[in-house]
């Protein structure tokens, strides 16, 4: 059965493999150009690095070291490919390596909102096996696969019997325990009401065995009614079994707690000092604030010296961000027994002295501070970093001189289908995206433009399309209504179409023009706060990219 879980597909997949277009219903993209830049201004001394150190949507962060090395696992929902991961020498030049869930078959995403799916993974290593085991939300629920190499390619899923979410593997010599949120062993007292449970995990059959056991109920203080215990991590040291989770829901009151056992069943006490991480306590009218901090985990390096990864948000404005959860990396002190990221009233810095680990190099592509990119579509699939909404079971992309060519599928908005759009993330407050579109509208409503994504039903639409059969160039917004036609120019050029999208906090711009300049303004001012995790709901943030759909 080892044999059976360690199997893979020798493929290399991305969004879609090559297929066939007709002329009719396909638009063509040269390049995609981002650059970004946050509010908040840091000025980083030498030794020091940038909170956080990946920028935009990489929530729920799993940190790994084996050996020398350091390898991040993050959420990522129904966007495809899903469940990105990072490598790194010194926990904070990050490159990605890979996509665990990177072809059609390994899930079915069929139906699922953007914020469903895949939630929370957790990454772990034994045996020459790097290990991730997570839950699929509406759609069978907690898997495990495995990888000889975290680069993938990773196994198809063995589904797991057990109910909630947030599965982590706890390793200890040979056998391997899970432990995750379930519901408690009572009638919930109070919405939120959750429990953390452990069992044993036989990693030769892929099989839970034995009894489960509650080792959490509702959390640090049942009577004062927290909520959503969730996310945990077991870890052992100096005799004492650590289990560290979030608690009080990924919102402002988010944070992360921490308790202990001479037995790893049990019985767990929570640290009399908790939390050991939030923001919660803070004047939510301070300069740039960092909220909604937690859903951390603990790592040792080899240096002995420990550090904890987690997630928080940098909103523009109130509780707006459109940038979705980040990746912030903080050191951690033990106070009497007790692990502390940060202290109580302390704002989560932005400038951090960097761990004493060998000392690398940028990387390429920049994961963390002001930056930007261009990808010119050379070669013959998408970077990595690019993903769509659902997992498409049909091609609708190709490459070939260095264009991106997509072909029509479902409309963005239909969750039983997969839009031919593909993004990628916002990862500034600040931030220009462009591309040159060439493109025919036959019908009206055809179109191929940009589109930036929050959610199924929070999107907007801004390109070339054919309205009262006049070509049109429009914005299109979404805010989980019908669409909302916003503004509108006659285009009669027959050459490519460029478009930027000028995003500032909760603003946006919409420029366009011909060959490679955008130097007239479609509309400007656009409050762009639909686009925020606050009035979209969901877990995600907004992917910005090439999308196209005809009748």
């Amino acid at each position: 059965m080892k044999r059976i879980l360690a199997a893979t597909l020798a493929v290399t997949a991305t969004l879609a493999p090559a297929l066939q277009l007709h002329a009719h219903e396909v638009a063509k993209f040269d390049d995609f150009t981002y650059s970004g830049k946050s509010l908040e201004r840091v000025t980083l001394k030498p030794g020091e690095y940038r909170n956080p150190i990946l920028d935009g949507f990489y929530p729920d962060p799993s940190v790994l070291r084996v050996g020398d090395d350091y390898y991040l696992v993050l959420s990522s929902f129904a966007f495809y490919p899903g469940l990105p991961i990072f490598h790194s020498k010194d926990l904070v030049h990050w490159t990605q390596v890979g996509n665990a869930i990177n072809r059609p078959g390994q899930l079915d995403f069929t139906g699922r909102k953007v914020s469903d799916a895949v939630f929370a993974p957790d990454i772990s290593y034994h045996d020459g096996l790097f290990y991730i085991v997570n839950t699929c939300v509406r759609c069978r629920g907690n898997f495990v696969i495995t990888a000889k190499n975290p680069a993938g390619p990773w196994s198809d899923p063995i589904w797991l019997p057990f109910e909630g979410i947030d599965p982590s593997i706890y390793w200890e010599g040979d056998k391997a325990y899970i432990v995750n949120n379930r519901a408690p062993d009572e009638p919930p007292r109070y919405d939120g009401h959750r429990a953390i449970w452990i069992q044993q995990f036989d990693w030769r059959k892929g099989k839970m065995i034995g009894p489960s056991t509650q080792i959490v109920n509702g959390g640090v203080d049942i009577t004062k009614q927290p909520v959503w215990i969730e996310g945990p991590h077991i870890f052992k040291k100096d005799g004492w079994y650590y289990l560290s989770a979030a608690e009080g829901g990924t919102s402002v009151n988010h944070s992360q707690v921490i308790f202990r056992s001479r037995n790893l069943r049990g019985p767990f006490v929570p640290w009399s000092g908790n939390p050991i991480l939030t923001q919660r306590d803070l004047d939510p009218q301070r300069p740039h604030p960092i909220t909604s901090a937690g859903h951390a985990k603990l790592i040792q390096t080899q240096n002995g010296a420990w550090w904890a990864t987690f997630l928080a948000v940098r909103p523009y404005e109130g509780d707006y961000y459109n940038t979705g959860r980040e990746t912030f990396l903080l050191p951690v002190t033990w106070k009497d027994g007790w692990p502390v990221i940060l202290p109580h009233g302390q704002s989560i810095p932005l400038a951090v002295r960097k761990p004493d680990l060998p000392q690398q190099p940028p990387p390429k592509l920049p994961t963390s501070g002001n930056f930007s990119y261009v990808d010119n579509f050379n070669g013959d699939n998408l970077a990595m970093q690019w993903i769509g909404v659902r997992i498409p079971k049909q091609p609708f992309y190709k490459i070939a001189k260095g264009e991106l060519i997509l072909s029509s599928r479902a409309p963005l908005g239909d969750t039983d289908g997969v839009p031919a759009f593909v993004g990628r993330r916002q990862q500034h407050a600040v931030a220009n995206v462009g591309t040159t579109v060439r493109f025919n509208p036959a019908q009206d409503g055809d179109r191929a433009g940009l589109a930036a994504v929050q959610s199924d039903q929070s999107y907007l639409f801004f390109g070339l399309t054919r309205i009262d059969g006049k070509p049109m160039v429009a914005l299109y917004t979404r805010n989980k209504g019908a669409e909302k036609l916003v503004a509108s120019a006659l285009w009669t050029q027959s050459g490519p179409l460029t478009l930027s999208i000028k995003v500032d906090g909760a603003r946006m711009a919409f420029d366009y023009g011909s060959g490679k300049t955008a130097t007239r303004t479609l509309a400007s001012g656009i409050d762009a706060r639909f686009l925020s995790t606050h009035e979209a709901g969901g877990f995600t943030g907004t992917v910005l990219g090439p999308y196209t759909w005809s009748h």
